[in-house]
């Protein structure tokens, strides 16, 4: 059974102690912005932060204000756009879940930095020899039978791992126990072909940076891995149609060159 978590952000209290399990149990370097202060509210992912919490607030009917919070991660698509992209074979897709990266394969392209719709693989530029950092579910975990690192730290429920059917299933119950709590959707079942990461909310997605930021706006239902091996099919035959055209440009230049070279003499 493949593997998934639900992140419940209307449970979410927004204390970032998943944040502080992951770079401990991956032995993340410590940054100043991962737990930040007043006014400091990073966005984006890292070589060295694996998930983020972020802060949204917004306004409220009464004119207050209130907050809302998302966890941030590599979403583990079910059919993935970065395993797809890569020409050989550092990103794989287990049959648990996690897409999990391959150091000692990885030529540096990075294709997979620019085929993911969520934006999440990032270049350790800092290290002495760089590599492709993400998020890996805690898949060393998961094979001993064990929770990801970010779900055993959640004090309030917000994070729950388990089968992604079963998940699915929980979401959709609890959409219809409390329907004006939640939205109707649940973000990650069919989203991009399905994620592994599925997410349930109060708010409007784009709110909670789902749907924006970093997110490629509304992917549909088509998987992302499919889309991008029909394009990654073409770059033989464009690689061949771009060097054929090349060197006819360059037989063309020399043959004009020879047939001025020879007007030049007789004249």
């Amino acid at each position: 059974m493949t593997k998934a978590m639900l992140i419940d952000t209307t449970r979410c209290i927004g204390c970032r102690g998943c944040q502080v399990a992951c770079k401990s149990w991956n032995e993340l370097a410590p940054t100043r912005t991962s737990f930040s202060g007043t006014g400091s509210n990073p966005t984006h992912l890292d070589a060295n932060n694996f998930t983020r919490v972020i802060f949204r607030d917004r306004a409220t009917p009464a004119g207050g204000v209130t907050s809302t919070f998302v966890k941030r991660q590599c979403m583990h698509c079910v059919d993935p756009a970065c395993a797809a992209a890569c020409p050989v074979g550092a990103l794989v897709k287990t049959k648990d879940g996690p897409v999990v990266y391959e150091d000692d394969r990885c030529i540096g392209c990075r294709y997979c930095m620019v085929a993911c719709p969520f934006n999440v693989p990032k270049f350790d530029w800092g290290a002495r020899v760089s590599y492709i950092r993400k998020c890996t579910f805690c898949a060393d975990r998961i094979a001993l039978g064990k929770k990801p690192a970010c779900a055993t730290t959640c004090p309030s429920g917000a994070l729950e791992f388990g089968d992604r059917a079963a998940l699915v299933a929980e979401a959709h119950r609890r959409i219809a126990a409390s329907p004006g709590k939640y939205a109707s959707t649940v973000y990650g079942e069919r989203t991009g072909g399905g994620t592994s990461m599925l997410y349930l909310t109060a708010v409007p997605l784009e709110l909670l940076g789902l749907a924006g930021e970093g997110f490629r706006g509304d992917l549909g239902d088509e998987p992302q891995g499919r889309l991008t091996r029909e394009w990654m099919s073409k770059v033989p035959w464009l690689t061949v149609g771009v060097g054929g055209l090349a060197l006819g440009l360059y037989h063309l230049n020399q043959r004009r060159a020879a047939v001025q070279e020879d007007e030049r003499k007789e004249g």
